[in-house]
């Protein structure tokens, strides 16, 4: 399988550009070992939970039609973590294919120790911007997580750009010097470090690397964005340079120029960078809405290098912002237009969400989630169909077949704004937060979407023309693992039919995990050494 992998790693080709994968990359058919290990990306040294040995985990890529065909492998051995796993391909419809969908409670039981799973799925026609992730508890804080990409060699919109390769995808990511089991515990916590493409600093710490985008003067480069984040959203800028936005979360939006954007743990943007400038270092800047962290001696920052400039920290300073990016001036670029009745509330289906907050628990509708003990999707396949019998109860929600669904969720000020996140589809947003106007007409289409500040809504239309059960949550790790999701089961009896045979692999994934010892999971002394930090903690019974 080597040679095959490294002919596939050497063939990526467009119309235009040439994508050669190196030790950053690897294809769509491939094995993912899940493992601990000590690194200090920020200078801080602890051990992670990392994909493929590094941090950020190695970047998945493909071409528009190819087959995904995943091992994980999980040799997870650091008992302060977590130590079963499931991966989820972030954005990825898997339509046809919920099994493969990676969240551990919903659609599968969690790979344990010394065990692998094969996540065997079609994307279709889906090209663009995507990642993976852990989707088990909050253990993608713990490092595991990485950039998944499909090369589309017929892209409407490559004449914009001329450079497109693993040496122009960012990833943002937050970073934590404390394990996420123990970080759980606490009601409110925060991030010690802004990492992009892995590397970044900490208030106090030393004046560790920072990452090197390399540019050559004249050329147009596809910045490929990711919010990998447990938690912080990032004001993405990079000093004197414009940046034109030409695709958000997987689909393709009229090009639009901006200076800075912010963009939501789980968001994705590609912006087209124009190396206009003169010969020199320049600030790449994601300020994180983390409070405390800043650009202080290279904090949240990397370094836009120019070819034939100096191996030197840039000395440039930001400029005010004068045309940050507002979502509701997104529009899609192929095939405009939200389903169904254009008019707020003409829906086949409207649903509200109502959110709350007490003693740090999230309810949704007076719900907070908690994961049940047998998946979601093992329930409707033994037979269970209505939202009455789907555990957990009060959580799922059950949807017709085809029908149009309207989502309006206001927004909860409280550790707000949330990242809102549907698996299973992307969706049209019919109004923004922020905005006092509805779009029927272009909305922007995504997969995250703020549900905005103070006194704002966020409304999203989708179709369900997808069975299966779909986590629908906020993509801030802490906030989901304290209650803040539902799932959309969308037509139950249709589900067996719509997934074809589910391979014997998966059915053995329950028998062995509910097999598991406390110390063979994880983490077993994770609420005493959350005691020892703070006191302001979650009831150690949820």
């Amino acid at each position: 399988m080597l040679w095959l992998r490294l002919a596939h790693a050497a063939s990526i080709i467009s119309q235009s550009h040439s994508y050669p994968l190196s030790s950053r990359s690897i294809g769509p058919e491939t094995d993912l070992v899940i493992s601990n290990k000590v690194i200090s990306p920020d200078g801080f040294t602890r051990s992670a939970t990392l994909a493929g040995g590094t941090f950020p985990g190695p970047i998945i890529a493909a071409k528009k039609g190819e087959h995904f065909s995943i091992n994980v492998v999980n040799r997870l051995t650091d008992g302060e973590m977590f130590k079963s796993t499931s991966v989820h391909w972030h954005g990825i419809k898997q339509n046809g294919s919920n099994q493969a969908d990676g969240v551990s409670f919903v659609t599968q039981c969690p790979i344990a120790q010394n065990n692998s799973y094969l996540y065997s799925f079609d994307t279709r026609d889906q090209t663009g911007t995507y990642w993976y992730h852990s989707h088990y508890s909050t253990q993608q804080c713990d490092g595991l997580r990485g950039a998944l990409i499909i090369y589309d060699p017929e892209d409407p919109l490559s004449y914009l750009y001329d450079v497109d390769d693993e040496t122009t995808v960012i990833t943002l990511t937050d970073w934590y010097h404390i394990a996420a089991p123990i970080l759980s515990h606490i009601i409110g916590t925060n991030a010690n470090s802004t990492l992009i493409n892995g590397l970044g600093r900490y208030l106090g710490g030393p004046k560790s690397d920072l990452a090197v985008v390399s540019v050559e003067h004249g050329k147009r480069y596809r910045l490929r964005l990711l919010a990998m984040s447990c938690d912080p959203n990032f004001v993405f800028s990079i000093d004197k340079h414009n940046l034109t936005v030409i695709e958000a979360d997987g689909e393709m939006t009229h090009p639009l120029l901006v200076d800075s954007l912010r963009i939501f743990a789980g968001q994705r943007y590609s912006v087209v960078l124009v190396a206009n400038q003169p010969v020199d270092n320049y600030w790449i800047r994601a300020l994180p809405s983390t409070p405390g962290l800043s650009f202080d001696n290279g904090q949240s920052s990397a370094i836009l290098r120019y070819n034939g400039a100096p191996i030197a920290e840039p000395t440039t300073s930001q400029t005010n912002s004068t045309m940050a990016l507002a979502e509701n001036n997104l529009h899609a670029y192929l095939n405009p237009g939200a389903p169904g009745i254009p008019e707020y509330g003409k829906a086949d289906i409207n649903l509200k969400l109502a959110l709350n907050f007490t003693d740090g628990i999230y309810a949704v509708n007076g719900v907070a989630y908690k994961p049940p003990t047998v998946p979601v999707l093992l329930q409707i396949l033994s037979g269970k169909q209505q939202a009455t019998d789907l555990l957990p109860n009060g959580s799922v929600y059950v949807l017709e077949p085809n029908k149009v669904v309207e989502l309006t969720m206001d927004a909860l000020v409280i550790g707000g704004p949330h990242p809102i996140h549907l698996h299973g589809h992307n969706f049209d947003v019919v109004q923004s937060a922020g905005s006092s106007s509805f779009n029927y007409v272009n909305p922007v289409r995504r997969d995250v979407v703020s549900s905005g500040n103070k006194n704002e809504r966020m409304v999203i239309r989708w179709v369900t023309d997808n069975s299966g059960p779909w986590f629908l949550h906020c993509h801030i790790d802490w906030h989901l693992d304290a209650g803040f999701a539902v799932v959309m089961a969308e037509s139950p009896s249709d589900t067996e039919k719509h997934i074809g045979s589910i391979p014997k692999a998966w059915d053995d994934l329950c028998p062995i995990f509910d097999k598991l010892t406390p110390a063979q999971i994880g983490a077993v002394n994770s609420y005493q050494e959350a005691k020892n930090i703070s006191t302001h903690l979650f009831p150690p019974t949820w």
